[in-house]
This record gives structure tokens, sequence and C-alpha cells, in this order.
């Protein structure tokens, strides 16, 4: 008689698998969303140089904070990484406006 069992560590390996295969398709998602995201976030600076507006909207920075906060918190993700994650993202944001308004 076969033993069907498979092997823990042979079974541990294809779940890692698996694991690491939606990590990358996951890590691609990211990749492409923030390409498109930085496209729009440029034709905001352009617009915000073109009629002499300020690079940075603390008020709206705020408001994204904060919403950002709420989604995490649905998703099950730790509210101070997203906050974190959002505030690099709005300060490469900046940077870029500003850069336009040179």
């Amino acid at each position: 008689m076969t033993d069907l069992t498979p092997d823990p560590v042979a079974r541990a390996a294809e779940v890692l698998k698996g694991h690491r295969a939606s990590i990358d398709r996951l890590d691609a998602i990211l990749v492409y969303t923030l390409g498109e995201r930085f496209k729009h976030t440029q034709a905001v600076g352009k617009l915000k140089a073109e009629h002499d507006l300020p690079p940075s909207d603390p008020v709206r920075e705020a408001q994204q904070i904060a919403r950002l906060e709420d989604l995490a918190k649905e998703a099950d993700l730790d509210p101070d990484f997203a906050k974190a994650f959002l505030n690099f993202i709005i300060q490469e944001v900046i940077r870029h406006h500003k850069k336009h308004q040179e």
C-alpha cells in the first residue's frame, strides 16, 4: 500500500511557492498602480505650476491620511504603516510639484 500523505516539507514548499506567486502578482499591481497615480500627480503638479498654486495642500493631505487610516482599518492593515506609506508618497508628490514650480 502506498502512503498518500505528502511529505510535510514538500507540502510546505508548495504552499510557500503559491504565496510567493501571489506576492509577486501583488507587487506588480502595486508598481503599476503607483505608476498610474504618479502620472496623475505629475499632471496636477503641472496644472498647479501653470496657475501659480502652492505645491502642497495641507487640508487635502490631512483628509487623505484620515481616509487611508480608515481604509487600512477596514483592510486589517496597520493604520500607522498606511499613514507612513501615504506620507512618503505625499512628500514625493510635493517634491515633484516643487520641481514644476521652478
